[in-house]
């Protein structure tokens, strides 16, 4: 008899081989209907797969985790499908699905255009109306060269040409159509239902290779159902209206310009948003018992072999080779600097200055850190992904007993600064160790069970994300969910072991012998730049009060109010309140218009009438009643209002 462990626990046994199809079947007709595919054994088939051994099996349906980007991928081979049929001759290539939707790459020698994709989307959905039978095939190596040759399809032939040997050639049948894939796919395209989109176009190289030849991608996006779809279409909307570079240009806080590609240029609106994360930053720090310090920019390539970074990084570093021919006889000729691209060896260094005592231990060691890392140009977005930047970086020195302690105070700290900005909804991901890293097994052993105990013990809930640790210890990732629902990995903690022997840090135990620190390495905001940019999306630019680069507005209905409303003004300043004042000859709903679209807070509007009764008239951005207050009323209600959460 087979048996077959469902994921209830409950056993269905067989007296011969069975299918995903039939075991769906056995348990009822609903599931039999909603059945797309299955996981035997941690692995996921086609539901035709037949099953010949005892397996603990799932059948994944549309409600699976598993079935988006199984739908996705069979959109792909739908999108192949259609174009191969609209434009015989064009080749495909590959075809994957990826986060939110699926691309599939092409040759063909005439353009694609927008009007193409309304046509390749229809016929998509005729596919899917057609409900064709996919079929798994198994061929001979030669055979399917030779088929793909013959067909004109030399970029799938090549691709075979270099598969092993004893490779299995996977051919998927999709009615007269069939393709070159591993899969699974689902039992037909029926299935697929039409809750796809296709969304742009752009340029690809075959193998991804920029020697090689020109492709053109074709991207699409597919969800389970068309409320889903409505619900990406309208968050991908909502992006568009909240994305930052066009919102810093709008609200003048900064720009990048080309002759320094990735680095940032703040305005003084901008800098002012700068200034006052890292104001608030500072006195979080400082009321934690941190030090704050300052490291060199430039560090000599010696300090980052020791370290582990060259080896690792080196690619990613900006260097500088210095001529030193004036150092005297016996003096180096040159040396080669490196920009640092972390902070972390240059807080050692600090901590290795004179004798430390168990006592001095935690040893909590800030920095604003400006850092440099060379990203590819085609990488760099904005704020999101530069070259230039500043870590909110800290090195915590600690004994192992605690680790713990140190990881629960992190945590609370970071999770009530998240929500002094506004985010609520903070996912933990626990990363172990990569594949290439630095330090002996049982190290990374002892450091994960560390860390894992801490977390434990700070109360997070966590999920596992294997193998993306640091390159020297285990580390914990805190995902932000933004006001549309995208995710912003930000803060990190990690411990580390490595780098204290690496860099030889000591301290003098209880027992008089010297015993190495464990560092944890933490940052919360990550990077401002990065943090930043998160924050103008998060709030569409509508920041909260104490955010806001200028908070109020004072503005005059008639030039008969303007000493009054340099009076206005000059009281808010005084209050501590960041103001500007707006005299312009202009009608008062053109300045209400000009200055709500630079996402200014609050308005003070004042004629004669306010004048003479000693008042404001209250706009606040968004709203459409104005609230009339005496002036020192109003001075208090703003003053509090824009005071940082932690005052």
């Amino acid at each position: 008899m087979l048996a077959i462990t469902l994921p209830d626990g409950s056993v269905r046994e067989f007296d011969k081989p069975v299918s995903g199809a039939e075991i769906a079947a056995s348990i009822g007709p609903g599931l039999a209907k909603a059945a797309l595919a299955l996981v035997v054994d941690g692995a996921e088939k086609d539901l035709a797969h037949v099953i010949d051994s005892d397996a603990a099996v799932a059948i994944i349906t549309r409600d699976s985790e598993e079935a988006l980007e199984l739908l996705r991928h069979d959109a792909a081979h739908v999108m192949a499908e259609a174009v191969q049929e609209l434009y015989p001759g064009v080749q495909v290539t590959f075809g994957p699905s990826i986060e939110d939707g699926f691309y599939y790459d092409f040759y063909r020698e005439e353009p694609f255009t927008p009007e193409d994709l309304v046509a390749i989307e229809k016929r998509m959905q005729e596919i899917v109306g057609r409900d064709e039978a996919i079929t798994r095939e198994i061929w001979d190596r030669d055979e399917a060269i030779r088929f793909f040759k013959d067909k004109g399809e030399n970029f799938k032939a090549e691709h075979i040409e270099t598969l092993p040997r004893d490779a299995d050639i996977s051919i998927y049948r999709q009615g007269e159509w069939l393709d070159l894939c591993l899969g699974p796919h689902l039992p037909s395209t029926g299935k697929l239902g039409k809750s796809f989109k296709l969304m742009k176009l752009s340029g690809a190289y075959w193998r991804g290779d920029a020697r090689n030849t020109q492709l053109q991608r074709i991207y699409g996006t597919a969800w389970r159902t068309d409320k889903e779809l409505k619900a990406y279409l309208h968050r991908l909307e909502e992006a568009e209206k909240r994305d930052h570079r066009r919102l810093g240009r709008e609200m003048d806080l900064f720009h990048i310009q080309e002759e320094a590609a990735g680095s940032i240029f703040w305005h003084h609106k901008g800098w002012i948003l700068y200034r006052a994360c890292e104001t608030y930053m500072r006195r979080r720090l400082e009321a934690t018992d941190y030090i704050e310090v300052k490291t060199p920019q430039l560090v000599d390539r010696s300090l980052w072999e020791k370290s582990g970074h060259w080896e690792k990084f080196r690619e990613s570093m900006f260097v500088a080779e210095v001529d030193e021919s004036d150092a005297g006889e016996g003096g180096v000729s040159s040396r080669m600097l490196a920009l640092k691209p972390m902070n972390c060896p240059g807080h050692v260094q600090i901590f290795r200055q004179g004798i430390k005592s168990y006592r001095d231990l935690p040893l909590r060691m800030a920095e604003f850190g400006s850092c440099h890392r060379y990203e590819p140009s085609g990488a760099l977005h904005g704020l999101m992904r530069v070259r230039a930047f500043t870590q909110d970086d800290a090195h915590i020195f600690c004994t192992e007993d605690q680790i713990t302690s140190e990881t629960e105070a992190f945590c609370e700290l970071l999770l009530s600064i998240y929500r002094d900005f506004g985010f609520t909804d903070v996912v933990v991901k626990f990363s172990d160790r990569p594949d290439v890293r630095a330090g002996e097994d049982a190290t990374w052993d002892k450091a994960e069970s560390a860390l894992l105990e801490a977390t434990k013990a700070a109360g997070l809930d966590y999920t596992l994300n294997p193998g993306e640790g640091a390159f020297y210890g285990p580390k914990l990732e805190f995902v932000l969910k933004d006001t549309i629902g995208r995710d912003w990995q930000c803060g990190t903690l990690q411990v580390d072991f490595v780098l204290p022997e690496r860099l030889d840090a000591s301290y003098v135990g209880a027992d008089g012998v010297k015993h190495r620190p464990v560092m944890l390495h933490r940052a919360i905001l990550g990077s401002f730049e990065r943090f930043i940019g998160v924050l103008i999306e998060h709030y569409a630019g509508r920041f909260p009060l104490w955010l806001a680069p200028v908070q109020v507005v004072v503005t005059t209905i008639t030039n008969d109010a303007d000493d009054y409303a340099v009076k206005v003004h000059r009281a808010l300043v005084e209050a501590g309140i960041r103001a500007e004042i707006d005299t312009r000859p202009e009608k008062i709903n053109f300045k209400v218009r000009e200055h709500s679209h630079a996402k200014v807070p609050v308005m003070l509007v004042v004629g004669a009438r306010e004048e003479e009764a000693g008042t404001v008239a209250i706009r606040r951005l968004g709203g459409k009643e104005q609230e009339i207050l005496a002036l020192s009323d109003a001075l208090n209600t703003l003053r509090e209002e824009s005071q940082p959460p932690d005052a």
